[in-house]
Parts: C-alpha cells; structure tokens; sequence
C-alpha cells in the first residue's frame, strides 16, 4: 500500500539500546521506497495520457475549426447562389417585359396599317359607287343610244349581261342607294388593353 507524506511524516520508528532499530528502518526505507516507485509509475502513465489527450484535443480544435470554415463557405456560397439566381430573375423579367412591349408595339403598328388598307379600300369603293352612280342617263337605255362614229348601238354592262344566258341584270338608278358597307370591326379587348 502506498504510503502518503503524512503518513511518512507520522511514522514512529522503535528505539533501540544504540538508536532506531535497523531492521525497521530497512522495512520504512523499502516500504518508502515502493510508494515512491508507484507514485513515479503513475505519474509517468498520467503524463503520457495528458500528452495523448492534448493531441486529440488539437486534432478536435483543427477539426472544429475546418468545421467552422466548411459552414462559413457554405453559408456564402448558398448567399452567392442566391444573389446570382435572383439577378438572373431580374434579367429575365427585364427581357420578358422589353419583348412584350415590342409584341405591343408590333400589334399596334399592324392594326394601324390594317385600318389604312380599309379606310384606302373604302374610299376606293365609294369612288367606284360614285363612278356608277354617275352614268348618263341616255346609256341606261342601250336600244336608243348608238356610238356616233360607228353606227352601232352601245352596249351597256346591263345589256351585255341580258344577252349572255343565265345572267340577269338590274339596272342601277339614281334613286338605288350604294351598297352599305360592314362597320369597321371593334377592336378586341385584348387589344385596348395592351394598348392601353
């Protein structure tokens, strides 16, 4: 059993006639002796341990710290990834609405062109409407009119169609009113809004 300082300090050695007996003093030496062997033994073992826990705590520290530096890359990547995506989003929804507003403009600009070809065919009709309606009166009678060079009679496009079998003619007077023309078209809603 090991002994501890107090024990040491504590010992009582048996007197003899010239001094302490040398027999007990050799067994408290050897017993001193094998405490202080053990305790030198432990102490060495305990040293060694410390020097292993210290390694693993510095394996554990850089571990901690590759850690820490891992999550702190993720985190910036994960805000790059982020910032990139919604600037990329901002792009897209810039060149979606650039392309709607040419869309827009494109319809726009073919309507306006639709209408000027109905108005040009309108007023190209009612100029023709106006050309017939102005005919004289002697040509609505093709027995009495004659061509004054020739000596023949003038055919007239009534005329001509009563000659030619299956067709009938009417002959347009003053009081016939030219044909109506459709109104123009409403403009679909679709349309007003995007022009809006």
């Amino acid at each position: 059993m090991p002994l501890t300082p107090v024990e040491i300090r504590h010992i009582e050695l048996k007197r003899g006639l010239f001094g302490y007996r040398k027999g007990a003093v050799h067994r408290m030496m050897d017993d001193i002796a094998d405490s202080f062997e053990t305790v030198w033994r432990e102490r060495s073992q305990l040293v060694e341990r410390v020097e292993e826990l210290e390694t693993e705590v510095t394996r554990h520290v850089e571990l901690e710290g590759l850690l820490r530096s891992t999550l702190v890359s993720a985190e910036r990547a994960s805000q790059d990834l982020k910032e990139s995506a919604r600037r990329e989003a901002d792009v897209i929804v810039t060149e979606a609405n650039a392309e709607a507003r040419k869309v827009l403009r494109d319809a726009i600009t073919e309507k306006e062109h639709l209408m000027g070809d109905v108005r040009r065919i309108q007023a190209l009709l009612r100029s023709a409407l106006a050309v017939v309606d102005e005919t004289p009166a002697d040509a609505a009678d093709p027995a009495a009119a004659t061509d004054a060079r020739a000596g023949a009679p003038v055919t007239t496009p009534a005329a001509a169609a009563s000659d030619t079998p299956g067709w009938t003619a009417q002959a347009r007077t003053a009081s016939t009113l030219p044909v109506a023309l459709p109104p123009p078209r409403e403009e679909s809603e679709g349309i007003r809004k995007l022009a809006g």
